[in-house]
């Protein structure tokens, strides 16, 4: 018999095709009477419907979000929410917006109430994450997960298929690797084992028919286990790689889990059989690594960390800072053997449960 605990954490998701219409009364559930709106640059558009569904709710717009929050966007951004006057938040994006309001609510301890448009599930995490000289660190606050999620599939109808994918397969690693962290529980486990199946199934119709709302549905709930999973269980190497990348060579979020992510299943899953079992019914398939390197070529991701623009000279620092301070991981780790991953993730190599023998 397993041991373990497993504690729900509560929030209230809001589904359907047109949900953003709610907007105001779920603003009103959280009794926010003041929001500041946050967004990318590039998705100011989508800030101003927000703003405009919102009404006397909204207080104003913070358009500055980027990837991998720099503390000093951080700042700049509880300062916005200071001179606002704010008692709430609404990150409408990706990513990038819901991890600044993250790291505003850490500092303020205001209500978020999250409208993700791409699938990588932060908004169902208490997990946060800022960069400060080049370096990421992350750490997990129920103080930041968000109290409401409006999961509308009409606003991925303009992702591009290049982002569903990457996107996609970043939910995925987070449940992947949730099947092996050190306290990884059957109630999580069967959220991953789930998203993943839904994911890898849904993803190659959203990348052929982007503009196939059914098509949207199934990962616009699928993507949300990936980050239960995430927030409920701990990281291992995988994600301790992706934030050395990030933080040090700026490279984007999701595309660089979705480079990692075969590589770091193949070096870990031949010490983790029951994770291995669970990819392999989800992959249907007895080689997951290499699945999930096939699968993110048929969706046109990119294929390696040199295609993300990491130069061969940067694997030493990348190596030599991911065994600093190192995440659990299943399979016990050295500088060789993660110079060794790094190192195939840098030229797209295909790999399978024997890539890794030998390190």
């Amino acid at each position: 018999m397993i041991a373990f605990t497993y504690t729900g954490r509560p929030g209230r998701i809001v589904f359907g095709s047109g949900a953003i219409e709610r907007l105001a009364g779920e603003l009103d559930e959280l009794c926010i009477r003041r929001a500041l709106v946050l967004c990318t640059p590039e998705q100011r558009f989508l800030a101003d419907r927000v703003r405009k569904l919102a009404g006397e709710h909204c207080a104003d717009v913070f358009d500055r979000a980027v990837m991998h929050v720099p503390v000093e966007t951080a700042q700049e951004g509880v300062a916005a929410a200071l001179a606002a006057g704010a008692d709430g938040l609404v990150a409408a994006g990706g990513g990038s917006t819901l991890g600044l309001a993250k790291a505003i609510a850490l500092e303020t301890s205001l209500p978020i109430l999250a409208i993700p448009t791409t699938y990588a599930g932060s908004e169902v995490t208490p997990i946060y994450g800022m960069t400060s000289a080049s370096e990421k660190k992350t750490g997990k606050s129920y103080r930041v997960l968000p109290r409401t999620v409006i999961y509308d599939a009409c606003l991925t109808l303009t992702l591009p298929a290049a982002l569903s994918a990457t996107s996609g397969l970043n939910a995925i690693a987070h449940a992947a690797e949730g099947l092996y962290a050190q306290d990884a529980n059957p109630v999580m486990s069967l959220f991953a084992e789930e998203g993943i199946r839904s994911l890898a199934r849904a993803l190659p119709r959203i990348v052929e028919q982007p503009d196939d709302i059914a098509a949207l549905q199934p990962p616009s709930t699928a993507h949300g286990c990936g980050g239960t999973v995430l927030g409920s269980v701990g990281m291992a190497l995988h994600h301790k790689l992706c934030h050395t990348l990030g933080g040090m060579f700026n490279l984007p979020h999701a595309e660089t889990h979705a480079v990692m992510l075969p590589y770091s299943m193949a070096f870990n899953l031949p010490d983790a059989p029951a994770a291995h079992e669970r990819l392999c019914k989800a992959l249907d398939t007895q080689e997951p690594a290499a699945a999930l390197h096939e699968l993110g070529r048929s969706l046109h991701a990119p294929a390696s960390l040199e295609a993300l623009g990491l130069r061969s000279s940067d694997i030493h620092a990348a190596a030599t800072a991911a065994m600093q301070a190192p995440y659990y991981n299943p399979r016990p780790l050295s500088y060789e053997a993660v110079h060794r991953l790094l190192a195939c993730a840098f030229d797209g190599i295909r790999p399978d449960s024997r890539t890794f023998e030998s390190v």
